[in-house]
Parts: structure tokens; C-alpha cells; sequence
């Protein structure tokens, strides 16, 4: 059973989301937070499984909300709601350690399966948004990356060339037709890098990459 924590300042959105994820006999729905203080509050003390997170919320935003869970519950997901696709603060908000995002008209299938992906410790990123986040960066990102860490020199060749290519939004599928290797493989290669990197998702490599010049916005 997951459980969810759903978070945003709209009460009608709280209910429409409550009776779409019910509808799942797999879900269940530990609680609801009106603002993003609320919501740090209910996940310390509900310790849900998914945070459903709005971004535009009083009292406390939901990116820094995010990055308070993620801090105090590790364990937890967080899944981005948004109105727009383009949503300016996406970057920060995966930055703040979110899993992916999700568009609050996307069709009801959709917001479910987006919670199991979630749920199942994998990230809900598409490649249109994985360019996004890397367009962003670009233009935010500072005249001098963070120092390369030495995890990054056990990775082998392969998955050096693995985290290249997902790091400019590539999908697995994508990523195999491209080395010519199988999608298991792939799912290998991205479990080990992640773990030599002590990372959490794929989210958050695409923002390693980037931050730590192992790739560069102007060689997509």
C-alpha cells in the first residue's frame, strides 16, 4: 500500500486528486496540507510514501517545503504539481531533491501511474523537461562548476557515456538505440551510476552532470 500526501492550497484540486488516487485499491490517502509548512509538518509525522507537492503555496513555497522533506525524510518522494509544463521554478524545485513533475490537468491514468513510477523509487522525467531543466541551467548556472568529485573516476567508459546521454534528456529506449546495447543493459548501467554517485533518481543525475561540468549545456 502507498501512501500519499496531498499538497496544495486549492481545496478543489485536494479533492480531485483525493478521488482520483482512491480509486486505486494500491493507494491510500494519509493526508492533506493547504501550505507548504503544513505539508513538512504531515510528512514528518505521516511519513507518506508520495507527497503530491503544489510549487505556488503560502506561508511556505513548495520548493522549499521539498527540500525540508527530503532533508528530514530521505525516504519520501515528492512529486511535483504544476500548471504549466514550463513552470519556471521546475529547475529549483528538482533541484530540491523532488522525483519529477506532474501537470495538475494531466488525465486521471496519467496521475496515477505518475505516483507508482514515483513510488517504485524511479523518477517521472520526460526528455522535453530534462532540456528544460538543461536550458535552464545554462542560463543560471555559475562561471565555475563544482570540483569533480572522485566517485566520478569509478565509472567506467560505458557509463560515463550512459550518464552523457541521459544527462541531455535521453530516454532509456533512446539511450539504447544509440550504443547499440540492450534496454536491460541500460537499466544496469543507470542503476550503477546512480549508486557510485550516491544518487537518488535519474533527476538527480541530470542535475550532477550539469553542476559538476561532467557535461555541458552548449554540447547538446
Amino acid at each position: 500500500m502507498t501512501a500519499i500526501l496531498i499538497a496544495d492550497d486549492q481545496a478543489l484540486v485536494r479533492v480531485g486528486l483525493h478521488k482520483i488516487l482512491d480509486a486505486e485499491s494500491e493507494f491510500t490517502i494519509v493526508g492533506e496540507a493547504a501550505d507548504g509548512e503544513e505539508a513538512v509538518e504531515l510528512a514528518q509525522r505521516l511519513a507518506p510514501d508520495v507527497v503530491l507537492m503544489d510549487i505556488r503555496m503560502p506561508v511556505l513555497d513548495g520548493i522549499e517545503a521539498t527540500r525540508r522533506i527530503i532533508v528530514t525524510r530521505p525516504a519520501t518522494r515528492v512529486l511535483i504539481l504544476t500548471t504549466f509544463g514550463l513552470d519556471k521554478y521546475v529547475y529549483d524545485s528538482l533541484r530540491a531533491g523532488a522525483s519529477g513533475f506532474l501537470l495538475k490537468d494531466a488525465p486521471p491514468e496519467e496521475i496515477s501511474a505518475a505516483v507508482q513510477i514515483v513510488a517504485r523509487g524511479e523518477a517521472l522525467l520526460a526528455p522535453a523537461i530534462t532540456r528544460t531543466v538543461i536550458e535552464e541551467f545554462a542560463r543560471t548556472r555559475p562561471s565555475e562548476p563544482a570540483p569533480l568529485p572522485t566517485a566520478v573516476e569509478e565509472l567506467t567508459a560505458r557509463e560515463r557515456e550512459v550518464l552523457d546521454l541521459l544527462a541531455r534528456g535521453l530516454s532509456n529506449p533512446e539511450i539504447c538505440a544509440q550504443l547499440v546495447i540492450s534496454e536491460a543493459t541500460t537499466k544496469t548501467h543507470v542503476a550503477r551510476i546512480l549508486q557510485k554517485l550516491n544518487l537518488r533518481d535519474r533527476v538527480q543525475a541530470v542535475i550532477y552532470a550539469y553542476e559538476h561540468g561532467i557535461v555541458h549545456p552548449a554540447a547538446r
